[in-house]
């Protein structure tokens, strides 16, 4: 009785005094528990995720074959495609082989185009009444997958992209890296393994964030979105380069709300056209009026200083988990990683430099608010 006194009093004493050291650590403090941690939690929420094993709740490298027509799929881009029938298979905990029954079509907009990705995006339709049970892909519906277009190196820095995002909000898309083995199953084409990503469909994500996608039809401006989150997205929007994004075009953008009294929070994905991916097929809107997409360009409006202040703060407690981020991933390229670290430290020159904030940031936004550039082609 008494040793289990002592028990119970030494583990209450222990949470004490952890409690009182995260109290008083420094943001900074914190971000480098969380690098520690990094590839074995993924997102915040994962700790607690990775007990249900589900697709997205770890990092590890997913292997897995995808056999279909090959010869007929990637002819298939038009407006008016449809599923081709196709099989995955990887090897569960045991080493024993699992076979998922799907359908695969090509997706994506500038990526469907055969000038511009060798091997595009695909949509796998996953089938439900025909899964095996207790496999990885249980519960999952249709899962986009980014592929390796035209190189291996910007899909993964897409990917990183993902991750990097996963850091700074809860709110955001998780992504599986995957080596995938595409086999022709009429034994034309030579089999290809190449690195590729999963993306969490929405409703997963929703369910995981406890809310509801705010469908397309209700026009919703940056002004109205929650406004933290929106100066959140906005400087990660300007910190990887990217000006491929809209909110009341719903372009590359969700909209997330747990009533329909809240103020929405912006979800963003597609970053391929962001200048720390580099693709060279990504060409800025002319009506931009910049040169290059690795010419960063701030696409909000502005907000109180204390907002930006905080924003800039948040960012710069997360620096080493993001750096952490493309450090850590072993099959990024020496160049790639050297490219994406130069990005970001020119990014953190700026935003902590007031003057460059307040020219690139702050004057920026606020010339927004007067005339905000519409990119034609928008819908």
């Amino acid at each position: 009785m008494a040793a289990s006194r002592f028990i119970d009093g030494f583990w209450c004493r222990l949470y004490l005094v952890v409690w009182v050291a995260l109290l008083y650590l420094p943001p900074q403090g914190i971000a480098q528990v969380y690098t520690a941690n990094l590839y074995s939690l993924g997102t915040r929420q994962e700790g607690q995720e990775a007990k249900q094993k589900d697709l997205f709740s770890e990092d590890s490298l997913l292997k897995f074959t995808l056999v279909a027509n090959y010869q007929r799929l990637l002819k298939d881009r038009g407006d008016e495609r449809k599923y081709h029938s196709a099989t995955l298979s990887y090897a569960d905990q045991t080493g024993a082989m699992v076979n998922v029954p799907l359908k695969v079509m090509v997706r994506g907009n500038r990526r469907r185009d055969a000038n511009v990705c060798r091997f595009p995006p695909l949509m796998l339709n996953l089938i439900r009444k025909e899964m095996p049970k207790g496999t990885l892909f249980e519960g999952q519906n249709k899962l986009k997958l980014v592929t390796h277009c035209i190189g291996e190196d910007y899909v993964l820095r897409e990917y990183l992209v993902y991750k990097v995002y996963n850091i700074l909000a809860e709110e955001s898309y998780r992504v599986r890296l995957c080596q995938v083995t595409y086999q022709d199953s009429t034994g034309d084409r030579r089999e290809k393994v190449r690195y590729a990503f999963l993306i969490e469909d929405d409703k997963t994500l929703t369910k995981r964030a406890n809310m509801k996608r705010i469908p397309e039809k209700r026009n919703i401006t940056m002004d109205q979105t929650e406004q933290r989150a929106m100066a959140r997205l906005a400087l990660f929007q300007y910190m990887i380069g990217n000006t491929d994004w809209s909110v009341p075009y719903r372009h590359n953008i969700d909209l997330l709300a747990p009533d329909s009294l809240s103020p929405s929070i912006p979800v963003p994905f597609d970053f391929d056209y962001a200048g720390i991916v580099g693709a060279p097929y990504a060409v800025p809107p002319p009506e931009l009026g910049i040169k290059s997409v690795k010419q960063r360009l701030y696409r909000a409006y502005s907000f109180p200083e204390n907002v930006h202040r905080e924003t800039v703060n948040t960012f710069n407690s997360y620096r080493t988990p993001i750096y952490a981020v493309y450090r850590q991933c072993e099959p990024l390229s020496k160049t790639g990683l050297r490219q994406s670290l130069s990005y970001l430290d020119s990014f953190y020159d700026i935003i902590n430099n007031p003057r460059k904030f307040e020219r690139e940031i702050v004057k920026v936004g606020a010339r927004n608010e007067k005339g905000y550039v519409t990119v034609r082609g928008l819908k």
